[in-house]
């Protein structure tokens, strides 16, 4: 986690939103007041909301936590792939 004072990411604006961009860095703005400021990458952003809607379904996360427990079991099925003839 990168912390920068608001100057600091005045003077250097692109640096910084690049190196969040980029690097996935997270940035916290600190402000004299300590009402601070977190600035994340469009895709990270978009990553969190879509893992708070998956895990935030109970069913979702019963389904996940499941799976999960039987690849780790070894509790798993290959299958091969059925060409589709209309393609």
């Amino acid at each position: 986690m990168l912390a920068v004072n608001y100057t600091s990411l005045r003077k250097n604006m692109k640096s910084y939103f690049d190196k969040v961009v980029n690097e996935y860095e997270t940035m916290v703005v600190t402000r004299k007041n300590n009402e601070n400021v977190v600035v994340l990458s469009e895709d990270t952003y978009n990553n969190l909301m879509e893992n708070i809607h998956v895990l935030g379904n109970k069913e979702n996360y019963d389904w996940l936590t499941e799976s999960k427990k039987q690849l780790e079991e070894g509790n798993q099925k290959k299958h091969d792939l059925i060409e589709d003839a209309h393609e």
